[in-house]
Order: C-alpha cells, then structure tokens, then sequence
C-alpha cells in the first residue's frame, strides 16, 4: 500500500469516476485501475463497487475513506511545509473566508503580514458559509478559515478572537432611526433584508429571532452583509446585522447603526486543522488578525 494508492483511492471517492480521477492526478485510467487494485488485494476485499455509470465506495471502501482522508491532508500539508522550509521560502498560507472577511477583518493585518515577511504568499478563497470554510480546513485545501464560531467539528480546532454585537441597519429618516437601541419587539413587523441564505449569521438571527416568535418573511435576500446595509441605505428595508470592524460611520450620513442588545454577540475567529501543527507563515498570519482585532473599535473585544 503506497501513498499514491490512497491517494488515487480517495480521488475515486470522491468524484465517482475513475476518468475524472485520471484527468486529476495527470495519469492514464488504466494506472488509476491498477492503484485501485493493489489496495484491494492487500485489504482483501472490494473497496469500490462498479457501476454503470461510475463507482461508489462499498462499507470497507467507506471505512478506509474515513481513515485515510484526514491522515492524508495532513501528510500533504506538512509535506507542503517541508518543502517551504527546504527551500529557503516563507511559504503559502491558504485562507478560507466568506465574501466580506477580509475587507472588514484582516486589511490591517495583511499590509503587517507583508512587511514583516515579504517571501510568504497569501491565498484567499471564498467560501459561502463557515459550513463550507470548515470543510476545506478538513480536507486540507485551506490552512485556516475565518468562521463564526460554533458546535465542535471532527479534524479542526476553533479559536474565538472577537464578538460583534448585532445592529439594525437603517436610514435616518425611519422612526426607528431614533432609538438609542432596540429591544426584540422592535424587529417584529419590520421589512427584514435577509442574510445569505447559506451563512452561519444567518442561521444564528433566525434561530434567536424565532425563540421569541419572529419569523421574518422571504423578503430581500443578499449575497453578503455589505449588500444588505447598502440595501438598508437605499430604503429597500432593515438589516440585522453584526457590528463589523472598518464600517464607516459618518454622522450625518443616510445609515444608522442602531445596537440590539437582547441579541447574543456573533462569536468569529480562526480555524485550523492543529494550531500546533501550523506552518510559521500561517501561524504568524492568524497572531496577526488577533492583534488588529483587540486594537479594533470599540464593537470589538476578545471573548471571556
């Protein structure tokens, strides 16, 4: 059993098609049949059951896939970290985020990053949700993905580094506009801009506002929060939003931020595979949003 035959094996899982596999790892589909086989005769039983239209993991198949996916990104990754260090480079950090993240957290960060070590590169990719960022931490296709906090994932480890306070956003001219703050009934009978459909803010608002019996109809949808404040300005209605970091506030300008306390703060941060086990670059990367976060404005502050 070699590295490359697990590694053909889990290409096969995962599309379905041993043609698909050969045009991914550059090979002929007659060399991906036979990585196949090899491990098939050294587990002795049939991992992969062939169909008309492809193949599919049988239950041992699915047990060796489960095994060998997390231990061979991990092999990847620090295979990819041996050779920066080999060759003299600071090396690649992958960055998973959603559409919004760098813009409101990690400007500051990324000039810091860049000065202090211009032979690392950086990588963004953007994700639709903190489901699908965490994904590609586990998979090893990102070292680290900035996410909203939650329930425990298998394979990665998650690091608070700021809780934002909810807003409403909202022209000055509506009456709303007014208020110091806002309590839960304010939002009740509102025209609500909703927020990406597939993204954890959005999930956490629906849950907290239907707890108190606020269910917001299918209104305007948006694709990030940026777009549901601009919408707010241009009078299409009111976003429940997070206080973000760099939002710009001018006094008499057509937006108010209105605090809704009753709201539990979205809790955001890092997650990576193993803290202890990332890349220097990576790890200098991620020290370096936490610090332009605990010098943000004061939306901003270190979970307890």
């Amino acid at each position: 059993m070699t590295i490359d035959d697990l590694r053909t094996f889990l290409a096969a899982c995962r599309h379905g098609n041993l043609s698909a596999v050969a045009r991914e790892l550059g090979v002929t589909q007659s060399a991906v049949s036979q990585h196949i086989k090899r491990l098939e005769r050294e587990v002795g039983l049939d991992l992969l059951e062939r169909r008309p239209r492809g193949v599919a993991p049988t239950d041992a198949g699915r047990i060796l896939y489960a095994a060998a996916r997390d231990s061979l990104a991990g092999l990847d990754l620090a295979l990819r970290q041996l050779r920066d260090l080999r060759d003299g480079h600071g090396g690649t950090v992958r960055i998973a985020t959603g559409a919004t993240t760098v813009r409101h957290f990690m400007t500051d960060a990324i000039v810091a990053f860049r000065r202090a070590d211009p032979t690392a590169s950086l990588e963004f990719q953007t994700e639709s949700s903190s489901r699908t960022c965490l994904a590609a931490v586990a998979a090893g296709t990102a070292d680290l993905a900035w996410v909203t906090i939650g329930d425990p994932v298998r394979g990665v480890e998650q690091r608070p580094v700021a809780a934002l306070p909810w807003m409403l956003a909202v022209r000055r001219d509506d009456p709303l506009a007014e208020k110091a703050s806002l309590c839960l009934d304010d939002l009740a009978g509102i025209h609500h801009i909703r927020l990406p459909e597939t993204s954890t803010s959005r999930l956490r608002l629906d849950g907290h506002l239907a707890a108190h019996a606020i269910r917001p109809p299918a209104n305007t949808g948006v694709a990030d929060w940026d777009t549901a404040m601009l919408l707010a300005e241009l009078g299409l209605g009111h976003a429940v939003v997070p206080d973000l970091p760099n939002l710009q506030r001018t006094p008499d300008g057509p937006l108010r931020l209105v605090p809704i306390p009753d709201l539990p703060p979205l809790t955001v941060g890092w997650a990576a595979r193993q803290w202890a086990a990332l890349a220097p670059a990576a790890r200098a990367f991620a020290d370096a949003v936490e610090q332009a976060s605990a010098r943000g404005g004061p939306a901003e502050h270190r979970p307890g």
